[in-house]
């Protein structure tokens, strides 16, 4: 199959498919006599793999631990399990970071009613006077 049909069966573009070519992450295709890339089914499952795998916000340095994995079927899934514990430990960490936000605008939107002109805006007032906390490293378990 050629790039627009894999991609409209993984409901992708075919720069994504292309992308991943580049990432290292889909394997090259055989090429035609017209020189046209021509995809399997192989490619088409392995595509749809790495989707469902960023669907779940996992990187590319993941998904290639993943992908190696699966390169060798018979071997035990263990590599697997703490690959995605490793993962879920990471969307917790995240969850936590996400939740000190949502206090932090909380206590923000306490300041202000809707009735005070903007000049009067104690949100606006607090933007303006707080102290600039540091850029938080963003955290990530992979490399």
């Amino acid at each position: 199959m050629k790039i627009g049909e894999l991609a409209k069966l993984a409901r992708c573009t075919t720069e994504t498919v292309r992308f991943y070519e580049k990432e290292g992450l889909m394997p090259d295709a055989d090429r035609t006599v017209a020189n046209y890339r021509d995809y399997s089914a192989a490619h088409l499952d392995r595509l749809r793999f790495i989707r469902n795998c960023r669907a779940l916000d996992m990187a590319h340095d993941e998904i290639r631990a993943l992908l190696g994995l699966t390169d060798a079927p018979t071997g035990p899934c263990g590599g697997i399990n703490l690959l995605v514990d490793e993962h879920i430990s990471h969307v917790d960490h995240r969850i936590a970071e996400l939740m000190e936000l949502r206090a932090q605008l909380i206590d923000l939107r306490s300041r202000c009613e809707a009735e005070q002109a903007v000049g009067d805006c104690g949100i606006v007032r607090e933007l303006s006077n707080m102290d600039v906390m540091p850029s938080r490293m963003k955290h990530s378990h992979v490399g």
